[in-house]
């Protein structure tokens, strides 16, 4: 197998790649010390059946750039094939400021095509390319070198299989007229603002079941800080400080370096220096906030009421219409989108899109009383109402 440490090398192959009708592409990356991924291999595969056309490209190794493979994600003749695309996604967009376009997810093409909800690359490489996977490896640290052979094995087996993976799920697209379910399933994934971390969004991400205006702007402004901290010292969240204490600190809204040092969850190294400093500052920014600046919270009372009875035919409906169409049904709605659907909302994802057609218009001609249910047999018929 044949790993690349040179830019001209790479160059080399990208130039075959811009040739060819797609590119399989995998990375290997640590995160676990950082807040940005961490780069570690990017793996390459061409059309074909054995390793030949398949190549490891070592960025921690020799003089590389990649600027050849960021080219390469520019040319829109080629399709760029991953399995599971986000997190690969984001570190070539954070990295390289670029989207690999168009883009392929092997995932999101299989739970389309039938094969259950986020299938995992080892289960395609089963079903389709009627292979096994070494997994010994898949816990390495791959930053440390040099790369072991079975390291190298495991890592290449992750582009060649995808090839086939990649050309049947196609061809089932093609038959089954369903590209543009995968494309609209695709969108989001292709769009910048999905790898884009704001500070002043991640108290959105904290889970608290105090919805107090006053206590979700104190937890708004420790989340800002603490986002902004880590971004800059390009250290992990939970390094800075954890959820349950940020949930903590905006309960006892310390005052001072001596109240830091009554925290049960606070670790040691957030009760001094600039942690401590911004968390003191995040605190009394939360408690100063005008009450028009705090956080907006819904009321429960202005919630539609969720009829259960019609939530449960929702829920028989959409079995009936996953099972006939071999779709996931957690891909086309899941319990909280019928629970909505049921208390009168209509903003819901199951209503628009490919989901419509499969689920949402029927599920809105249930809830209006123009189609009803009825079992005969193991099947669910959907009986038209008033002449329809």
């Amino acid at each position: 197998m044949k790993t690349i440490t040179r830019t001209e090398d790479l160059a080399a192959f990208c130039a075959r790649a811009h040739e060819a009708p797609y590119v399989t592409v995998d990375t290997e990356f640590l995160r676990e010390r950082t807040f940005y991924s961490k780069l570690c291999l990017v793996q390459l595969a061409l059309p074909g059946e054995g390793d030949e056309d398949a190549v490891l490209v070592d960025p921690l190794e020799g003089d590389l750039s990649l600027e050849p493979l960021v080219e390469l994600f520019r040319d829109t003749s080629v399709v760029k094939v991953f399995h599971a695309a986000r997190q690969d996604l984001e570190i070539f967009y954070v990295d390289y400021g670029v989207i690999p376009e168009p883009l392929f997810d092997t995932q999101v093409a299989a739970m389309v095509c039938g094969f259950g909800e986020q299938v995992g690359y080892e289960t395609l490489v089963k079903r389709i390319a009627r292979a096994n996977l070494d997994k010994s490896s898949r816990f390495t640290d791959w930053s440390r070198r040099p790369l072991t052979d079975a390291q190298k094995t495991y890592a290449l087996a992750d582009v060649t299989h995808l090839r086939k993976i990649y050309e049947f799920l196609e061809k089932k697209l093609r038959d089954t007229g369903r590209h543009r379910w995968v494309e609209e399933e695709l969108a989001q994934l292709a769009d910048p603002e999905t790898y884009i971390s704001r500070p002043e969004d991640a108290w959105k991400r904290v889970k608290t079941r105090n919805t107090s205006p006053r206590f979700l702007g104190i937890v708004r402004e420790l989340a800002r800080f603490r986002e902004a901290y880590a971004q800059e010292k390009n250290v992990p969240r939970s390094r800075v400080f954890k959820d349950d204490a940020l949930v903590e600190l905006a309960s006892t809204k310390p005052k001072s370096h001596a109240d830091l040092g009554r925290s049960r969850l606070l670790l040691r190294e957030g009760r001094k220096g600039d942690v401590a400093d911004g968390i003191l500052a995040a605190v009394a920014a939360g408690e100063a906030l005008d009450k028009d600046e705090l956080p907006r919270v819904e009321d429960p009372r202005d919630k539609g009421q969720v009829n259960p009875a019609l939530a449960d035919l929702l829920r028989v409906l959409l079995k009936a219409r996953t099972e006939s169409s071999g779709v996931a049904a957690k891909l086309v709605a899941p319990s909280a989108d019928l629970d909505a659907i049921a208390s009168g909302a209509r903003d819901v994802a199951a209503l628009s899109g490919w989901r419509r057609e499969v689920f949402g218009e029927d599920a809105l001609r249930l809830c209006d009383g123009r189609i009803a249910l009825a079992a005969k047999g193991n099947k669910i018929d959907v009986i038209e109402l008033n002449g329809e």
